[in-house]
Parts: C-alpha cells; structure tokens; sequence
C-alpha cells in the first residue's frame, strides 16, 4: 500500500514538473478594451515551438482547459504558412495557450468567399456579421453594370451566400437582412479606381479569381485583372482580400504595376448619398473616415474605410468621398473596407460605429502581442 502510494505522489509529481515544464504561448492584450480578434502566427515557428509531428493537434486555454478555434491558413499552397487562433481577452490582460496532440473540435465556419458565375461572375464573401461582392465580366454594359464593392445588410449569425443567390430574393428582408445597398457608378463601399487629369478612370471588371484559404476563421482570395492601356499606360492590377470571423472589415491589399511609370495615381472611394448635410468624420489620428447614410425605410448604413498612412489629399464630390493616392509598382498599398447594418443589433448609431472605428484602428496598428514560453 505505502508503495502504491509513494509511485502516486511520484506520479503526481511527475507530472506537476511536465505542465510547469510544458511549451505555452502567450499573448498579451495592452489596450484599454477587450479585443476579439485573429492573430496570426508562422507556422513553421508555431511548430517548432511545441515539437509537432504533424498538422493534428488542438489548442487549449491553460487556465479553463477551454479548446480555442483555429486556422491552418495555407495561402493557396500545399502546406500550412500561418496559425491563426480566435481569441478574446480582456483589457490589459493575456492568456496563455497550449497544444495537444488530439484531434480539434469541429467548428462551423464563420467565413466565406466564392465565384458566382450563376449570378453574372459576381464575387461574394462574408463573415458571421457582414457580407460584400464584387462584380465581375459578365456584368459589363448590361442595365445593371456597376463599378465598386457592394454590401448586403445582413442581420443574422447564418452565412447567407449560398442562401440568397439560391433563392434570388435578397432586395426583401426575410428576417436575415437585405441588399439594398446601391452602387452605381460609384466606387460603393471602399474599392479603388485610377485618376488621371483629375478624373476618375474605372477599370474593366475583374477576370479571374483565386480562393487562398476559406474559413473557419479567415476567407482570402484574389481578383485578378486583365492589363489595361489608360492615358497610354500599361497597367496591372492585383487585389488580395481577406475576412475574419466577428469583424465589420475586410483588409484589401492592392498589388499594382505600371509598364510605364513608377507609380500610378489613383483614387479610394466611398458612395454618397444625396443629402444637404452628410454624416460624416474625419479622424487623421486614427486614420480612418466613417460615414452613417440618412435612413431608407427604416434601414441605415454605416460605411467605413481605414486608409494606409502614406500621403493623401481628400476629395468631396456630389457622389462619392474619395482619397487620392500615388500607389508605388509592386509595393502593396494596404487598407481596410467597413460596413455596419443599423437592424443588426451590434452598430446601430454612429457614435457606435466611430467607436467601433476607433479600436479597430488600434488593434490594426497596435497588434497583440505574442511570447513563446518554454
């Protein structure tokens, strides 16, 4: 019996000495809000780090033993590049994570993007709060050709792509949202366009796409367009763009080049409404712009755009806010697109939204900050 007890308490230490000794990752939150949110982290790093054999593993809260939704984001390649994890924390707090090596619990998919070709080439992607498209060839010179990024007003957890295209019946607001959104010939809800002599020059629509990864927690994919000749220059054009799950954003990476020059000026915009005195802000600290559109039956819009710190100037037209900028060849201009829904219950005013802005905008350029500990 002492025996048996002695290999227990043995045991026991044993094994208190293994999870004090155990490899943990530790991330920090400095602001001053809680932020819930998607790090990302080298997978290869990440890996090495907790001594993994392969690409089945789980990954824990140490303190609640509670399993935290991840991501193994591939980027279009074969094998993992990143780990993204889905954590919430509290302000001026941290957690620390472990890894296990049995097997994830399942989780619903809270993003997504694909290729409409049902719907006229449209591409559509979405997360558990927001939705947007882009249009695409088919749409061209048709009565409902447009030119920018659209928004559905959704009001509901559910991913509703499928849903909606499905059914056809998305302009009526079925208990889930609604596309009334309008576009035109504007660039919508922040998509870009070149400017040259002071005009705004819009592009052929995209031509070819490419999905790089597609949820739990994060959608990438490419809109690639064919090379177009304007003012006698050649130019390419790129965008990378990507969602995660709970945010009003999506990032937008531009990837530009110029056969004849070494930038190439161009405009970032946001539809206008007709109104006598839009509701709109500026912040330069923050760098962002929100505007809160005048009601349409009972339904608001609040669209937002979080511009990359690099020289601008502001321009304020009948039908669009736009930011001109000089996008430099095969450099990445970087910024991030925003829509809220007044019916959605989360953003339903613009102070709301403004405050919303103001920490999204911190946590973009004040990232979480990550440890490993041994």
């Amino acid at each position: 019996m002492k025996s048996l007890l002695s290999v227990a308490l043995l045991l026991g230490i044993t094994s208190s000495l293994s999870a004090q000794n155990k490899s943990s990752l530790l991330i920090h939150n400095t602001s001053s809000f809680e932020r819930k949110e998607v790090v990302s982290i080298p997978y290869e790093k990440f890996k090495q780090h907790f001594e993994l054999k392969d690409t089945v593993f789980s990954i824990l809260e140490e303190e609640s033993k509670k399993p935290v939704i991840y991501q193994l984001e591939k980027r279009g390649k074969s094998t993992p590049q990143n780990v993204l994890i889905a954590v919430h924390i509290a302000p001026k707090a941290k957690i620390e994570l472990a890894v296990t090596d049995t097997a994830p619990v399942k989780t619903a998919s809270k993003t997504y993007a694909r290729y409409v070709p049902e719907r006229k080439d449209d591409f559509a992607w979405e997360n558990n709060v927001v939705a947007f498209r882009a249009y695409g060839k088919a749409l061209e010179g048709t009565s409902e050709d447009a030119q920018g990024f659209d928004f559905w007003s959704k009001r509901t957890n559910d991913l509703i792509i499928d849903e909606w295209y499905k059914t056809g019946d998305y302009h009526a607001d079925h208990g889930k949202g609604l596309d009334y959104y309008s576009v035109g010939q504007t660039l919508g809800v922040g998509d870009m366009a070149l400017y040259f002599n002071g005009q705004i020059q819009y592009t052929k629509h995209y031509r070819r796409s490419e999905v790089l990864d597609n949820g739990p927690i994060r959608s990438t994919f490419k809109l690639i367009y064919e090379p177009q000749e304007i003012e006698g220059q050649m130019i390419n054009i790129e965008k990378e763009i990507s969602i995660d799950a709970e945010s009003q954003l999506s990032r937008i990476n531009v990837n530009m080049h110029n056969a004849t020059a070494a930038e190439t000026p161009i405009v970032l915009g946001i539809a206008k409404r007709k109104e006598a005195n839009p509701n709109y802000t500026i912040y330069k600290r923050e760098n962002f712009f929100a505007y809160w559109e005048p009601e349409n039956k009972g339904n608001i819009t609040g669209t937002a755009i979080i511009l990359p710190h690099v020289k601008k100037d502001f321009i304020d037209t009948p039908t669009q806010f736009l930011w001109n900028i000089a996008a430099k060849n095969n450099q990445t201009l970087t910024y991030y697109i925003g829509a809220a829904f007044n019916k959605a219950g989360k953003i339903e005013n613009m102070d709301a939204w403004k405050a919303y802005l103001q920490q999204a905008s911190e946590q973009i350029q004040k990232p979480l900050t990550i440890s490993y500990k041994k």
